[in-house]
Formats: C-alpha cells, structure tokens, sequence
C-alpha cells in the first residue's frame, strides 16, 4: 500500500500539464519567407525545452505552440491577437510586419500577455507604455539610424535618396534614416514612395535619376529591394542602392542576379558567423529543415528561450508571475546577449551592413548602438 501511495505520489507530483504559447507572423503572402524563418527558429527552442521535460510547479510542463498566419495584415493581424488571447496563451513570439505588431501588441498588453517580437523594429513598438511588450530585434532607430550615419560618414554619400513602401516598418525605417543623414551633415535630394505590393518602380527611380543622387536607401521588403535594383540598371543608374532591414538574404541575390552586384544591405545583429552560437545554430538549422536560414531564425529561437527562461525563474507559466522575471532577463542567446531596457526594447544592439559581391554577401561593418 505504501509503495502504491509512494507511486501516486510520484505520478501526481510529475503530471504533465501543456503551456500554450502564440507564434505568429506572415505564412502567405510577400513577407511568407520571413515567417517561416523566424517560425522554425522557435520550432528548434520549443523542441529544445521540451526535450528538457522542464518543470514548472511541481509538473512536468509541454510546451505547446500555436502558429497562426497574420498574412503581413494589420486588420488580420489584430483578430489572431484577439483569438490567442481567447486561446489563453501563456505568451507570444511575434509578430514579424511592424505594422501587424503595433495594433497586436495592444491587444495582448489588455490581456497582460506578454509578447517578445523577434523581427519588427518599427521603434514606436517598444514606446508605447506598455510593460507586456518586448523585442529581440534591434529598433528602425538602432539599425536605419546607423546605416544613415554610415551613409554619409563611411560611404561619402553626398547626394541621397530615400524611398519607402508606406508600411509602419518602410515608414519607421526611412525616417530614422533620414533622421540620421541629417544629423551627420548629410545631404537628402529626393524622397519618394510606393507600397508593399508594388513591382514598377519606374516613376520613382527616373525622379531620382534626375535628382542625380549618388545613393539610395530603400526601406521594405527584400523582394521589392530586388526588384529595384534590377530596374536601375535598366534604366542605367550609377546610384549606390542599399536596402533597409532584412534585406541581406541568399533569396535577393538569386531574385536580383547580376544586378545584384555592388548592392548594400543590412541586417538586424552580428554576422551568424560572429554570434555566440551562430554557426552551430546555422548547421543544426540547415539539417533539421533543409534550407538556408534567412534573417530571424535565431532571433525566433532567442525571444522564445527568453520567455521560457523567465517561466523557469518565476516557477509559473502565468504571465503576471513570470513578466516580473521577463524584464529582469540576462542571457547568453544565439544572436548575443539578451538584456531588456525599461522600454523592452534590447539595451545594446548591433547593426551589421553588408555588400553583394562576386555574387556573395559580404561583411562591411558592424555597429554596436544602444
């Protein structure tokens, strides 16, 4: 009998109980790749802790996600954020779009869900008052303020153009840019605008053909950035074309092919071969998947071991009691350390910009901002 007792004891003490947690951003549509990359670095954290068979109270805990396609929409963006909170989610890892996260994270920060953006950098996101929210990605004013200064400062830009898709990210990025170019005494001669499902150009880049800029700096998505630079040369532009965030990605060089050539990217953090773990996460990423990483794997696998970490530290999946230990976070991830400052935006970052050559990426500068 005692031994019975001894054994329910056991069972009961290590009952697995399942902790939901929201993982959402663009599955269709232009954005698609870049969900599903930072969607299979949480897929590897997730089964990393679950494997771990962590427990949380007393139980075993099994992490469960729910991965929800928010189409890059803000409207659809705002109803899967209303369906994980009647869901009960514990915690959120998303979104991707900066203009799906601003109306989300407001849905979530009324349920007091925590949420931990890997990948939009719009810096209204973290400025918004509300202590639920956080970000693993460096802010538009962090990486588009760098790449502004670096413009002007190291490329000797002395004529620049600005063009964005009218998103919250294009938007954010293109101002904190400018805001930067003009701090550093440079010189902005055009700026011009599309949207995120155009594919002419045509207007935008003849107005800054006649400009005569000597640079451009495209914010939106990478598939657009390929786009444009294939049009300059057609239209026999010797303007420097650099892209905004998320840009640096084997998809632009095959999609933009020899225009490809002399093209500035950048991209959020250090390179994958400088990060702390990066070139383990990068093969066990390629193996597991059988694909090339792309820019947010290891920030999806960072925001979701920050939430875990911070269960762990509380001893509950319950948000108003791990959130305290959420904001204190300190934490060696993938892509660096992992440190929130009283806006949850991440205390240091770092920006790293890039140029194609020879049909490759290649490393040009890093930048440590805070």
């Amino acid at each position: 009998m005692a031994a019975l007792c001894f054994a329910a004891a056991s069972t009961s003490s290590y009952a697995q109980v399942s902790v939901k947690i929201g993982v959402v951003g663009p599955l269709t549509g232009s954005g698609a790749a870049y969900g599903k990359d930072m969607e299979n670095g949480v897929r590897i954290a997730i089964a990393e802790a679950n494997a771990q068979k962590i427990t949380l109270g007393g139980k075993v805990v099994q992490f469960a996600p729910e991965y929800m396609d928010d189409q890059g929409d803000p409207r659809t963006g705002v109803q899967v954020a209303q369906r994980l909170v009647d869901e009960n989610v514990s915690a959120v890892i998303g979104h991707v779009n900066s203009g799906t996260t601003i109306p989300a994270s407001k849905i979530y920060a009324s349920a007091g869900i925590p949420m931990i953006t890997p990948a939009a950098s719009n810096s209204i996101i973290t400025k918004q008052g509300f202590n639920t929210v956080f970000s693993v990605v460096p802010t538009d004013a962090q990486t588009a303020g760098s790449a502004g200064t670096y413009a002007v400062t190291s490329l000797k830009a002395k004529r620049i153009a600005i063009m964005d898709d009218q998103t919250a990210f294009g938007q954010g990025a293109a101002e904190e840019f400018r805001k930067a170019v003009l701090a550093a005494h440079g010189t902005i001669v055009d700026q011009q605008y599309t949207s995120d499902k155009a594919m002419d150009f045509s207007a935008q880049l003849t107005h800054i053909k006649s400009a005569n800029a000597d640079l451009l700096f495209f914010s939106g998505l990478g598939p657009q950035v390929a786009g444009i630079a294939k049009k300059m040369k057609l239209l026999g532009m010797t303007t420097r074309l650099m892209g905004g965030g998320g840009t640096v990605s084997e998809d632009f060089v095959q999609i933009a092919g020899a225009s490809a050539e002399g093209v500035e990217g950048l991209d959020y953090g250090l390179p994958v071969s400088r990060m702390p773990r990066g070139p383990e996460f990068e093969s066990r990423y390629k193996k597991t998947f059988n694909t090339n990483m792309q820019v947010y794997a290891p920030l999806g696998y960072d925001a979701t071991w920050a939430v875990i970490k911070a269960m762990q530290a509380a001893n509950s999946s319950n948000p108003s009691d791990y959130l305290p230990k959420l904001r204190a976070t300190q934490y060696q991830g993938v892509s660096g350390p992992i440190e929130f400052d009283k806006t949850g935006a991440l205390k240091t970052a770092a920006t790293t910009i890039y140029q194609v050559r020879g049909g490759k990426w290649e490393i040009q500068q890093t930048v440590m901002s805070k």
